[in-house]
């Protein structure tokens, strides 16, 4: 089943110091975290922030090639987790056709949030998700996330 989800947040891994992006449903029952590379997280938060780029980053590019070769990009899947790894594609509509390009999770999320496009995702993908486990004591990220202080919730400083 595909649940319809929005970017909360970017909070620092309290392990590794690497950027999460954070999705939450609407009604805030289910989260889904997703660790991503600094420049990912800049580029998300850049937009989430409507901060003002003198050139075009690598995001702005993808959406204006998508535009200029008369794609509109439907909607972002987040489809699988497989050894750690966060799998995405991309729907886009040209001349009524419906393409699926593979992508990097941040990547979709970054084009979709510039494209004011959905973000999907499979319900076994959040549920695999809140099992891994992270850190030496092995927490699960459902634990790390339910023991999270509110204010670890801020955003990611950049």
């Amino acid at each position: 089943m595909l649940l319809e989800m929005k970017v909360t947040c970017i909070v620092a891994d309290p392990f590794t110091n690497r950027p999460i992006v954070i999705l939450n449903d609407e009604s805030g029952e289910k989260t889904l975290p997703i660790w991503v590379g600094l420049a990912e997280a800049t580029s998300i938060a850049m937009e989430i922030e409507n901060t003002p780029r003198p050139r075009p980053m690598t995001h702005d590019l993808m959406k204006n090639v998508i535009d200029l070769a008369g794609c509109e990009v439907l909607r972002i899947v987040i489809t699988e987790l497989r050894e750690s790894t966060f799998y995405a594609s991309l729907y886009l509509k040209k001349d009524g056709e419906e393409l699926a390009v593979d992508s990097r999770p941040s990547d979709a999320i970054a084009i979709a949030l510039r494209t004011q496009s959905r973000i999907l995702v499979e319900e076994d993908v959040i549920n695999a998700a809140l099992r891994i486990e992270v850190g030496e004591e092995k927490q699960t990220m459902r634990e790390i996330l339910e023991n999270m202080p509110d204010e670890g919730f801020g955003k990611y400083k950049m």
